[in-house]
């Protein structure tokens, strides 16, 4: 594995001039998406209908993805399995955080603090060497949804992922949203994945849609 999902998430939605999270909502649902989607991929949690499981404890190997594996083993402690939805919406504010502090640690982002107001610390993220990474996915992107390639199950998912959650501007800047829609569509039914993984596509993508609506009705009533 090279990077994570969510990290691939987070390199899209990063300004590479303020260094600052561009849809960050948007992108935290998406990068907790796309955590529990790289756990089932590993074998590791499986997704069926509402609910998850976790199957197997054992060490992937990827820092990110172990430290949610014991954060889950702690969450589902006397309970065979739990709502997906109640998993994203724990994890939707902390994904990108999560995300980023690898990314740093890989030293493809860097880390710097300024004062907003000339008072309040606040920290942001310039690309450094992701430069090259992120140059690569997006080619990997424009390959498939644009020129029609076929994808990897990894890519498939990462695109169903920016599909669920609107990312479309994000991943294709110079592209009206109409004109890559159907193709990221397609991806979402999650065709090219192996079975487990195709079902798991479909019902985060379902959790997804049902715990954004709710957000976003909250927001017009707060």
């Amino acid at each position: 594995m090279g990077i994570t999902l969510a990290e691939e998430i987070v390199l899209l939605s990063l300004d590479d001039g303020s260094g600052e999270t561009r849809r960050r909502q948007s992108a935290g649902w998406a990068a907790a998406g796309a955590i529990l989607l790289e756990l089932v991929m590993a074998e590791r949690v499986s997704v069926a209908g509402k609910y998850l499981e976790l199957r197997d404890t054992t060490p992937t190997g990827e820092e990110l993805l172990d430290g949610r594996i014991l954060s889950m083993e702690a969450w589902l402690r006397g309970r065979a399995k739990r709502r997906v939805t109640d998993w994203l919406t724990r994890e939707q504010a902390k994904a990108v955080g999560a995300a980023v502090e690898r990314l740093v640690e890989r030293g493809l982002v860097a880390a710097e603090v300024h004062k907003v107001l000339g008072m309040f610390p606040q920290k942001r993220y310039p690309g450094t060497d992701g430069g090259a990474v992120e140059r690569a996915l997006r080619e990997r992107l424009r390959a498939v949804v644009i020129e029609g390639a076929e994808p990897d199950e990894r890519t498939a998912g990462l695109i169903a992922l920016i599909h669920s959650t609107g990312l479309h501007g994000l991943a294709f800047p110079d592209r009206r949203r109409k004109e890559v829609a159907p193709r990221t569509a397609e991806m979402a039914t999650g065709q090219w994945a192996a079975d487990s993984v195709r079902t798991a596509i479909r019902d985060v993508q379902a959790a997804m849609v049902a715990v954004t609506a709710v957000t976003v009705a909250a927001s017009f009533t707060a």
